[in-house]
């Protein structure tokens, strides 16, 4: 395994003279500069605070792949991203600061809808195509799962649903939380009911 992330390279830096926040800013920035100009870095990564806690933000050079709560575990979720794509993946938190920027609005009430392209390969086939239709649900709306998986062309596949939703790899930003039971409860949620409840009720205000 040749993952580099944050818990890798923190030993290089270990292995340092002291030196101050500045200095050894410069010279992350300067690893991930020497990274993506020889090639080396497939999957850049931060991680921020919002109001549902710290998110992991991942992306490739084809968009935004990756959006993982803490619940979800960091760590395992950076070694599925390796495997599942490639384990040249280093913490360059500059790559993502328009879609940390998108975020930080949309918690702050300022932003409805996301400018962000985006990296589908971790969803494939019907749990692909019902996540394309998630953007259809207004902000501050609900649909049901019913009515997710008739606009998918499915009507029947409702548990199908439910797992797209539980699996879909950019919570948050393709906004499962607005998918909630037919009897208006909300269902579960990758993020917890406690993250859920906070995204509808922002949207609600």
């Amino acid at each position: 395994m040749m993952t580099i992330h944050e818990s890798d390279d923190q030993h290089l830096f270990d292995a340092l003279p002291a030196i101050d926040d500045d200095a050894s800013t410069r010279l992350r920035a300067r690893l991930v500069q020497a990274a993506q100009r020889d090639g080396l870095l497939d999957v850049a990564y931060r991680t921020i605070d919002t109001p549902v806690g710290e998110l992991l933000l991942a992306t490739t050079e084809r968009g935004l792949v990756r959006v993982a709560y803490a619940r979800q575990g960091h760590d395992q979720v950076l070694e599925s991203l390796a495997e599942a794509i490639s384990p040249r993946i280093l913490r360059a938190p500059q790559r993502l600061d328009e879609v940390a920027r998108e975020i930080d609005e949309y918690f702050a009430g300022q932003r409805r809808t996301f400018d962000l392209p985006l990296d589908w390969r971790l969803s494939r086939g019907f749990r692909r195509n019902v996540l394309s239709h998630l953007s259809e649900i207004a902000y501050g709306s609900t649909a049901s799962y019913a009515a997710v998986a008739s606009a998918a062309g499915s009507p029947k596949a409702v548990r199908a649903v439910g797992t797209a939703c539980a699996t879909n790899p950019l919570p948050v930003v393709v906004p499962c939380h607005r998918v909630v039971r037919s009897d208006g409860t909300s269902g579960g949620y990758v993020g917890g009911p406690e993250a859920k409840t906070t995204l509808l009720t922002l949207e609600a205000a």
